[in-house]
């Protein structure tokens, strides 16, 4: 099995966490796409999506799916998103696609959180992938200069703006062994938006695409 079929798989095996969920939250990336796709399947079910990326929000309206604003929907259900790093605690690492506050936003403001990859995202310490960090475009150079001190190596995504006009800093060469302590320390730079680790508000429940199966974590 390819591993675009892995995310097909897992991508369908998500279906089941929305059963009866009038409005769902759903997230950005390849896996996701799938999900997306899938939908189409229950328009009659679904009232709306909030969406975590203008990419998204695109995708869903193709299908004919309503794109609601958070602000006017309340607490959400279910979240239905994928991850870049994911290691046995359910903590993540997200926002390769650079969407990482507004996924953030929505994790916090979901009772269940689904986070859905294949096995080639399951890491036991988180790192590995570059840590996106939002900043403030004025905060960029201060910021990065901040991120060395904790034993990290940012780069700049140039040429990239975020969908909130922010910019983003990859941070290599980190061994994360404390998850929500960094994510603490660097949430508290000034000029940081937010950074990408999940760990404050992990997953709930990981599916995981592996051979021909799925595992539930």
């Amino acid at each position: 099995m390819t591993q675009d079929e892995l995310k097909q798989k897992v991508a369908q095996a998500a279906l089941k966490y929305i059963k009866d969920v009038p409005i769902i939250g759903v997230g950005t990336g390849s896996t996701v796409n799938h999900f997306i796709d899938y939908l189409a399947d229950f328009r009659g079910q679904i009232e709306g999506a909030v969406s975590s990326s203008e990419s998204s929000t695109q995708r869903l309206k193709k299908l004919g799916i309503p794109v609601l604003d958070l602000n006017a929907v309340g607490p959400l259900e279910v979240y239905i998103d994928g991850a870049d790093e994911v290691n046995p605690q359910k903590h993540l690492i997200k926002g390769g696609g650079g969407a990482l506050t507004r996924e953030k936003i929505i994790a916090a403001a979901s009772k269940t959180f689904v986070c859905i990859v294949d096995e080639n995202k399951c890491v036991d310490i988180l790192g590995a992938f570059p840590l996106p960090v939002e900043v403030v475009p004025m905060a960029r150079s201060y910021v990065a200069r901040e991120l060395v001190k904790l034993g990290g190596q940012p780069v700049w995504r140039e040429n990239y703006i975020t969908d909130n006009h922010n910019e983003i800093l990859d941070v290599h060469n980190l061994s994360i062994l404390e998850p929500k302590k960094l994510e603490a320390i660097i949430n508290n730079i000034t000029g940081v938006v937010t950074v990408g680790i999940f760990a404050e508000r992990p997953a709930d429940i990981v599916l995981i695409g592996k051979g021909t199966e799925v595992v539930t974590l």
